[in-house]
């Protein structure tokens, strides 16, 4: 697959977008099947203090939302990496 002027634009458009929408948005509140799976694949979660307790509260219980706040550089850097990738793609030479 070769990276071309309009797959470069497109990727450039994407970053910059979902960087708006990280800077708009101060957090995520994950669902109760996306914190169970989170539970499961990480090591050092504040859910996952106590294994051997905490599976079994994980398995019968509710399981509380997990709440991801992002930083606040985040959304700047993806504005700015999405930004030069649109401007460069504009610069380069059309496919013929």
């Amino acid at each position: 697959m070769e990276w071309d002027r309009n797959r470069y634009f497109a990727l450039g458009v994407v970053l910059f977008f979902v960087g708006i929408q990280f800077r708009m948005v101060e957090s995520f509140v994950l669902s109760e099947q996306s914190t169970r799976a989170l539970h499961r694949f990480a090591k050092q979660s504040q859910i996952a203090s106590n294994s051997g307790l905490t599976d079994m509260y994980m398995s019968v219980a509710q399981t509380p939302k997990k709440i991801v706040q992002l930083p606040p550089w985040l959304g700047w850097a993806l504005i700015s990496a999405g930004g030069v990738i649109g401007l460069h793609a504009l610069a380069m030479p059309k496919r013929q």
